[in-house]
């Protein structure tokens, strides 16, 4: 009796050890999601300051906010492929000094132009990041708490996005706080980089794709246990080993789109475009610009933009308790139709010019709240579980490549159609594409909850197959 209770004991002890090492691989990995948030927030505190510094239209100011998404479409565009080849670690670390050069250059910017190049620098690690977090949590994450653990990556971005206004709020008042706002991120990029040096595993799927097994396994049991190892390694195996029997060479760009492979990845490109076309960060970036529309100024409109901060990050911790309870396709239903409810209100509302503050406020918290709870969290999980072991890291940057053009488009012109064409057409843009989103996902999106990749694989129709989808077997 005593024997067998010291065995449990010493049994939950060693699991604990395993989740710790687990929760601290997604802990250092999420840091990234974290700077992403806070580049793609800190902006919107200094958009006047900056625009009256440098005596810039409307256009010039524009292009300031949106540079970073220019650098994030080459960033994700890029991250997939290099990742493939020096592995999802490194190319991690890569953007934490991406990030710390950026923040410095911001913040020191004497011209447009620098501020522009500063921020495209930027992006890049934000596309980097946008890409390899959700896959390398993808990866190292068991298939009982992957949708959960894959959520982390949104909570990253959203808590990234509530440090960013309470920290512009706090240099309202301070001279040059501006450009405190812009240096931000450098406050997390440092610590990312040291973090990234203590015990931070590499990709268990991507030592196995090249070749390094036994380095794998011993990964997996470090963060998932010895039993629990040996049946994740041998799926993993099995799968990589498969797919490189049948299909013998790497991927061409061009065989992305082909066959039952280019349906699914195109999949992915959809449901990302949607979480951007859909408006999200017009409201992130604007979000003080926006509230000053219905003639709440200074610094109550920042103020209202901590509460969007504040409930993005709650509605987030919503999605991570549900989204392995009630699916990710429900989700993605029960989101859309909320943010249509909302944009709806605001069509009306600047429409018929009954836009005041408090409902404008509340429809606004209302989308966050529904897409926090859903498009903003669950397209990275399921984007990340639909793509086949063979294409996954090229995939995923295509797909969040995808989502960064969209959300360059949105930020870029945001500010022209809200001045110009006013508040009505501009939420009517969005409302479009959220009604869309909607029946989209109905009619195409596949339910991924409590699957492993390779059963995904087998239940999208590509696993038998793989050969003659990608066409690469050897003559």
């Amino acid at each position: 009796m005593e024997i067998t209770e010291t065995k449990i004991k010493t049994t939950n002890r060693t699991n604990m050890k395993i989740e710790k090492r687990l929760l601290w691989a997604i802990i250092v990995s999420v840091m990234g999601s974290l700077i992403f948030g806070i580049n793609m927030a800190a902006i919107s505190g200094a958009v006047t300051f900056v625009k009256d510094h440098f005596l810039l239209s409307e256009f010039q100011i524009g292009l300031v906010v949106s540079a970073i998404v220019i650098g994030c479409m080459i960033g994700a565009f890029t991250a997939g492929s290099i990742s493939e080849k020096i592995g999802r670690k490194n190319v991690l670390v890569g953007t934490a000094v991406l990030f710390s050069i950026s923040a410095v250059w911001s913040a020191l910017a004497s011209s447009m132009g620098a501020l522009v190049a500063a921020r495209i620098i930027g992006g890049v690690g934000v596309g980097a990041v946008s890409v390899m977090v959700p896959t390398y949590i993808s990866e190292i994450a068991p298939a009982r708490v992957r949708g959960t653990l894959g959520t982390f990556n949104q909570l990253g971005i959203v808590i990234g996005i509530l440090l960013a206004y309470v920290f512009d709020y706090s240099m309202l008042d301070v001279e040059h706080g501006w450009r405190w706002m812009l240096a931000s991120p450098l406050f997390i990029a440092v610590p990312f980089l040291i973090a990234m040096q203590v015990k931070f595993p590499e990709s268990p799927r991507w030592l196995v794709l090249k070749g390094f097994k036994a380095e794998a396994l011993q990964v997996l049991t470090r963060v998932a246990g010895t039993q629990n190892a040996r049946k994740e390694y041998d799926s993993i195996v099995k799968g990589i080993e498969e797919d490189r029997e049948k299909s013998g060479k790497g991927v061409k760009f061009s065989q992305l789109f082909k066959g039952k492979v280019g349906k699914v990845v195109f999949l992915g490109i959809m449901l990302a475009a949607f979480q951007q076309i859909t408006g999200i960060n017009a409201i992130i970036a604007y979000a003080p610009t926006i509230f000053n529309e219905t003639g709440v100024g200074g610094d109550m409109a920042l103020l209202q933009s901590v509460m969007v901060g504040i409930v993005n990050f709650l509605f987030t911790l919503v999605a991570v308790w549900l989204i392995d309870k009630l699916g990710r396709k429900k989700l993605l239903l029960i989101g859309t139709a909320g943010m249509t409810v909302s944009l709806g209100y605001l069509v009306f509302a600047f429409l018929t010019g009954r836009a005041d503050s408090l409902g404008v406020l509340i429809s606004i918290l209302g989308y966050i709240a529904f897409f926090a709870a859903s498009l903003a969290p669950v397209m990275w999980v399921v984007t990340s579980e639909i793509y086949p072991n063979k294409i996954r890291g090229v995939a995923m940057s295509v797909s969040t490549a995808v989502s960064w053009v969209c959300t360059f488009i949105v930020v870029q012109f945001f500010p022209w159609m809200l001045n110009s064409l006013g508040g009505a057409v501009a939420f009517g843009f969005f409302l479009f594409f959220t009604v869309w989103a909607f029946f989209y996902i109905l009619a195409k999106i596949p339910e991924t909850k409590g699957k492993s990749l390779e059963e995904i694989e087998e239940e999208l129709g590509l696993k038998g197959d793989i050969e003659e989808e990608l066409n690469l077997k050897q003559a």
